[in-house]
């Protein structure tokens, strides 16, 4: 069984995954959607903690070996990049969704060089702004950003986008087809709720209409 696989099974496993098409969830985006994750769950599993810190840091040394900063994202990702970069031996950082409204009004926090070379960590990636925010303060304090990882990606067309017009590679642990597969088959879901789930995906958009 594969890494993707797995993973999918733990975050059904602790309900971090949540489907139900026939109510859908409201992101902060204001975005509607028959799931939703929050990752922040596996961190109370030490078991499925484990397997994500190394899986990502895995992820890292495959794709990223020259890496000299690990980058969380707030708030999601501030645990699980610290837990990473103290597995890879590397200072760590993260970034701010905004600039301290006090003190010095950082938006990366941490200490970080001139053309360091920096992979950024992610919990999820959903419509990829806020990632690839976190991408633009880094660089702007002229840091070398090589790529980022995370744990699932909702594979919007959206994001992927983002990611191709910004040249940044990402990699995840697992993602929205390996999810509503294992979901389907592990009866989270329904058969018939797979067409819906699909749909979505491919335009949260026009797929939201419905519910207007």
């Amino acid at each position: 069984m594969n890494l993707s696989v797995n993973c999918a099974k733990y975050l059904l496993k602790i309900k971090a995954v949540k489907l139900n098409p026939a109510q859908p969830f409201t992101w902060a985006s204001g975005l509607k959607s028959p799931i939703y994750c929050d990752n922040r769950k596996t961190l109370s599993y030490p078991q499925i903690r484990t397997f994500i810190k190394e899986g990502l840091a895995g992820m890292i040394k495959e794709n990223y070996p020259e890496v000299e900063v690990i980058a969380g994202v707030a708030t999601g990702a501030i645990a699980q990049g610290a837990l990473v970069a103290d597995m890879l031996g590397l200072p760590f950082v993260y970034v701010r969704s905004e600039e301290k409204k006090h003190g010095l009004t950082n938006l990366v926090e941490g200490v970080v060089a001139f053309n360091q070379k920096v992979v950024v960590v992610e919990d999820l990636i959903s419509t990829g702004q806020s990632s690839l925010k976190a991408v633009d303060a880094l660089k702007d304090m002229d840091c070398k950003v090589l790529g980022m990882v995370a744990i699932f990606t909702y594979n919007l067309p959206i994001a992927q986008r983002r990611f191709e017009e910004e040249n940044l590679p990402l990699h995840t642990l697992t993602n929205y087809s390996v999810l509503v597969k294992e979901a389907a088959a592990e009866g989270y879901i329904k058969t018939d709720e797979i067409e819906t789930l699909n749909h979505w995906s491919k335009d949260p958009t026009a797929w939201a209409e419905q519910f207007k």
